[in-house]
């Protein structure tokens, strides 16, 4: 069941609204227990990297699509440091509309490329950062009658907030700590809200702390300034100007939580551990969270026995040469049984 039909009765949608779906949202909630034995806590992980197009932007897309269509847009756009530009073009081709998405050149994880290219969506290169891409992508939207789908649509935002009804209906109630990589910073504000009007129905009791984590070399909601030439493994968070900002710093300081920065070396060492004792890959972005929450524990500042949940935004798969350059390269033997029982030894 998609996401307009689960919680179509929390959404704008209309009579008039297309029914769009391509089965998004209720992904697995996982406890990852050997991992969160060694923290202390109880540690959960969102499997945002279970929806169709591989990540959690499939949430929002899905609303701003059947709404852009409602509305008679000639065409959907973007800018994009990969996710987006995936989610964008399978919705596009899924209800049958032309998709432009505008990339920085030589800056996108070779998965999501792919992803945005057999999708049949018109891929643009542009010599600049995401930021750059963003501002042109805008402009077009206005100047061509274009339907703009990044996150400064509203109706993305309003849609991200099923992940956190998702979390409260699995669990019976708010996590403690909420733990989530920024990028542009629309989901940090998107799950905080989505908690408040679960608590506002009363359909909880608690709300968590919002613990929002970025790359150190792209991190400028931790340094209060933005970040011009903005670098890291973690490509679908490398933004320098974040245009959630103002929303994403609202979200943590009524939370009572915090932004924090971690380095690529913590992220990739994050990601290796995530896949080794919890069995789960997911891309550098989303190991923010782990690495945050090794972070805390580190500083004394992790809670013993509270609940954490993080949300790992996209699959591994997304960029697999991240993960290739952190691990050794396959035994290799000849066809034998000899030198095969010789690598088998325990």
């Amino acid at each position: 069941m998609g996401v307009l039909k689960r919680y179509g009765e929390y959404l704008p949608v209309t009579e008039k609204t297309p029914a769009v779906n391509l089965e998004e949202g209720s992904t697995p909630l996982v406890n990852l227990e050997r991992i969160g034995s060694d923290l202390g806590v109880d540690l959960w992980g969102k499997l945002e990297g279970c929806n169709p197009s591989g990540s959690f932007k499939d949430r929002g897309m899905v609303l701003a699509v059947a709404k852009a269509l409602e509305d008679g847009a000639r065409a959907i756009v973007c800018a994009s440091t990969g996710n987006t530009s995936a989610s964008a073009a399978a919705y596009a081709a899924h209800v049958g509309v032309p998709c432009y998405v505008l990339l920085p050149s030589g800056k996108v994880a070779m998965g999501k490329l792919a992803q945005a290219l057999i999708y049949g969506a018109h891929v643009i290169a542009v010599d600049g950062n995401f930021d750059r891409a963003l501002e042109m992508a805008r402009e077009a939207a206005t100047e061509r009658g274009f339907a703009i789908v990044n996150s400064v649509n509203p109706y993305r935002l309003i849609a991200q907030r099923t992940g956190a009804w998702e979390i409260c209906e699995f669990l019976g109630d708010s996590p403690n700590l909420h733990v989530i990589p920024v990028g542009n910073a629309g989901n940090i504000s998107a799950y905080w809200a989505g908690y408040k009007e679960f608590r506002g129905m009363w359909k909880i009791k608690g709300l968590p702390k919002m613990m929002g984590f970025q790359a150190a070399g792209a991190a400028p909601l931790v340094t209060g300034e933005p970040c011009p030439n903005p670098e890291t493994v973690a490509t679908a968070i490398r933004i320098g100007n974040p245009v959630s900002a103002e929303l994403a710093r609202s979200a943590v300081a009524e939370s009572g939580g915090e932004f924090n920065s971690v380095t690529d070396e913590e992220i990739m060492e994050a990601q290796k551990i995530l896949a080794a004792k919890g069995g789960i890959f997911a891309e550098p972005a989303s190991c923010a969270t782990l690495a945050g929450v090794f972070k805390l524990k580190r500083e004394g500042r992790l809670p013993e026995g509270s609940s954490v949940v993080m949300i790992l935004t996209g699959n591994g798969l997304k960029d697999p040469d991240a993960a290739l350059s952190q691990v050794g390269e396959p035994t290799r033997i000849g066809g034998t049984m000899e030198e095969l029982m010789e690598v088998l030894r325990p």
